[in-house]
């Protein structure tokens, strides 16, 4: 049985996402612990607000604006320190929502892994930033 929450979600939709978040943000490891996954440099946010750490971005309230598109760009991102950082989640579940509606452009312009299915809602005021960002990535990487 099913409870709603809210927002379109399902307590099964959330509990599930939740899962999908951690086995997302969790680092393929070795036998000796080092990660598989090389970080790959920043696609946006240098660009945007002229730093190169995600710990920068998420120090201010444009770069924690801005952090989604990063990630929806960005699939070779190791954000498990921030695995529990509100800001890193709600960005991390904005991408998720992005990538869902449109990810068959996405996937065809960055070739990029799948990111997890959140069929939550989108704020459409954001369709601007969302394409000039797609465009800026697509044409400087």
């Amino acid at each position: 049985m099913a409870v709603w929450i809210g927002d379109g979600y399902e307590l099964g939709q959330s509990v599930a996402l939740r899962r999908e978040w951690a086995l997302w943000y969790t680092p393929r490891m070795s036998d000796s612990g080092i990660s598989h996954h090389p970080s790959a440099p920043l696609k946006l946010l240098p660009a945007y607000l002229g730093t190169d750490s995600i710990e920068a971005a998420l120090a201010t309230a444009r770069g924690r604006r801005i952090l989604w598109l990063e990630i929806l760009v960005n699939d070779r991102l190791d954000l498990s320190p921030w695995r529990n950082h509100p800001p890193m989640q709600e960005a991390f579940q904005t991408a998720c929502r992005w990538y869902s509606r449109y990810s068959r452009l996405i996937t065809f312009l960055f070739n990029r892994a799948p990111l997890p299915a959140d069929p939550g809602p989108i704020d459409f005021r954001e369709y601007r930033t969302f394409a000039e960002a797609l465009r800026f990535a697509y044409h400087h990487h």
